[in-house]
């Protein structure tokens, strides 16, 4: 059935993956979410289109290939998702920039699709926005927001669990939690919120600013985050 996602263990889905041998390695620690960052160098560290088909190239099943695009030019996103056929579409755009009837008129032209979508989580509000795309896109991720940013998240801070976990138990569809999870705070994350899946990004980096994943802490994150029974 469109538009249905059905998950059972822990999902770990991790960013930002910058190329084929990476994504192998991810893939070989049991990541899920293989997700690559893709745009027209809008952003910084964004993946070209054809960057981005060598990566997708390398991810094999159980695994899928999430692509971002932090970008709210629908055209662009377009492009990407017809250049690429993810498994997976993550649009991160902030929400004032792009709309749920945005998300809904790219479903109907990419029938099979998958939509991940950013929500930022601020405040209250962020629970009224969460549920505006209930049953319109297939997952929500809930992530750091700093007011007046363009896109959501790439801060590598925590926000409020709380939050997350009336999210979780208002919406229909699967949530993924982010921001600042690493393997000193994922698993208190999970028992706070109970989500279907965790996202990491700067805390499974390596610490020399190469934006490059430390496949140690990948390693751990995942092992943390799949021993959770409950």
């Amino acid at each position: 059935m469109r538009g249905v996602v059905r998950l059972r263990a822990m999902l770990v889905q991790i960013y930002e993956t910058s190329s084929a041998d990476e994504a192998a390695s991810l893939i070989r620690s049991g990541v899920d979410h293989i997700s690559v960052l893709v745009g027209n160098g809008e952003y910084p560290r964004e993946q070209s289109i054809e960057a981005a088909k060598r990566i997708l190239r390398a991810v094999l099943p159980p695994s899928k290939v999430s692509v971002l695009c932090l970008s709210a030019d629908i055209g662009l996103i377009e492009h990407i998702v017809a250049s690429l056929e993810p498994s997976i579409l993550h649009l991160g755009a902030s929400t004032g920039l792009l709309t749920p009837e945005n998300v809904w008129s790219l479903k109907k032209k990419f029938d099979r699709l998958i939509v991940q979508r950013s929500i930022p989580v601020v405040d209250e509000e962020s629970i009224s926005i969460a549920k505006s795309y209930d049953g319109i896109a297939d997952i929500l991720l809930l992530d750091s927001h700093r007011p007046g940013d363009t896109q959501i998240g790439a801060l590598g801070v925590s926000h409020d669990w709380e939050l997350d976990r009336k999210i979780v138990e208002i919406v229909r569809i699967p949530v993924i939690i982010a921001g600042g999870l690493g393997p000193d705070n994922v698993v208190a994350a999970i028992n706070a919120v109970r989500p279907a899946g965790v996202d990491s990004k700067t805390k499974t980096d390596k610490d020399d600013g190469s934006h490059t994943k430390d496949l140690e802490k990948v390693k751990q994150f995942v092992s943390l985050a799949k021993s959770f029974s409950g």
